[in-house]
């Protein structure tokens, strides 16, 4: 009889499967850790603009929350920086949004903004296409990092099995 106190991983069980596994939590470690270095750039350096809201709302996103339902709020502004006008729909400065459990939780991170609004938004400038409207960070690109981790140790310790 096993010991239930003693912690078990049986991942996939082929050897090109744990490289998949492995090669997949690697891509999703660098892609986050990409975006929270980004998003760091992005709050140091930003510069503020005046921008016009031209919509909100909330998306809805089945799978990923306990609920069975995440929801992003949206938006989308205008903004002009150095002469030239731009569209952005980002809330924040990253390019993996949180989401939230609830429509009012992600209603609320927009309380305050109304469509036609004048509202500031914050250029980084050197991609002055992405601008954003919280100037805060999100953990969404630390949570894709985590994630990425959780697979790349179990492809590795899938690989070691192997051998």
């Amino acid at each position: 009889m096993a010991d239930d106190s003693e912690f078990s991983f049986n991942g996939p069980d082929t050897l090109r499967g744990a490289v998949i596994m492995l090669l997949i939590g690697l891509l999703a470690t660098g892609y986050g850790a990409y975006d929270y270095v980004q998003q760091s750039e992005a709050l140091t350096n930003a510069e503020e603009v005046t921008a016009e809201l031209t919509t909100k709302g909330v998306d809805t996103d089945t799978g990923g929350s306990s609920s069975g339902v995440d929801y992003r709020p949206t938006v989308r502004f205008t903004y002009e920086y150095d002469g030239t006008s731009y569209t952005s729909t980002n809330v924040f400065p990253t390019t993996i949004s949180p989401t939230y459990d609830t429509e009012s939780e992600a209603r609320s991170v927009l309380d305050g903004y109304e469509t036609g609004d004048t509202v500031t938004a914050y250029v980084p400038p050197s991609d002055p296409d992405n601008a954003y409207l919280k100037h805060q960070s999100s953990n969404a690109p630390l949570l894709v990092v985590g994630i990425g981790l959780f697979f790349v140790i179990g492809g590795g310790v899938s690989t070691l099995k192997r051998y």
